[in-house]
């Protein structure tokens, strides 16, 4: 372990990771990336189309496809957003809110049990070394020698 580079351990850790939720989601004819976009979208009164990119961190074009899928298997319907005339607001529809409950559930399962198997003080040095990678990487700190 000790000659890995720590982007191998990430990549190759969250592979893992998506390809575990992957055969889960499959059983429920569905994906992981679904699965998160259901996660993400607020099951009450909906989220704006435009925040959901920046909330999940992808790309608007990733994430149109996802939602045109999303809308041809009935989980999702695009309204007109009342405080904004111009924009749009995903709602789930009902068999969205049940696909979500299911992801949620798998999601729990997850970190339930992971907690089982990794002490509180791991998982805090964990959140605190995955924070200071993202902050590092999303202020440009890796490659801008600042």
């Amino acid at each position: 372990m000790k000659d890995k580079t720590i982007d191998y351990v990430l990549r190759t850790t969250w592979l893992t990771v998506n390809k575990m939720y992957n055969e889960e989601a499959s059983k429920f004819e569905t994906t992981m990336a679904t699965g998160f976009t259901l996660l993400s979208i607020d099951p009450d009164s909906g989220t704006p189309s435009t925040a959901l990119g920046p909330k999940m961190g992808m790309e608007a074009t990733s994430l149109s496809r996802i939602l045109k899928t999303m809308e041809k298997r009935k989980l999702i319907e695009r309204q007109p957003n009342p405080n904004d005339g111009r924009g749009v607001l995903i709602h789930l529809t009902d068999l969205g809110k049940e696909k979500r409950a299911l992801s949620k559930e798998k999601v729990l399962i997850f970190n339930e049990t992971i907690r089982k198997h990794i002490s509180e003080e791991k998982m805090n040095h964990f959140y605190e070394v995955a924070e200071t990678i993202n902050e590092m990487v999303c202020n440009k700190k890796i490659y801008n020698n600042t």
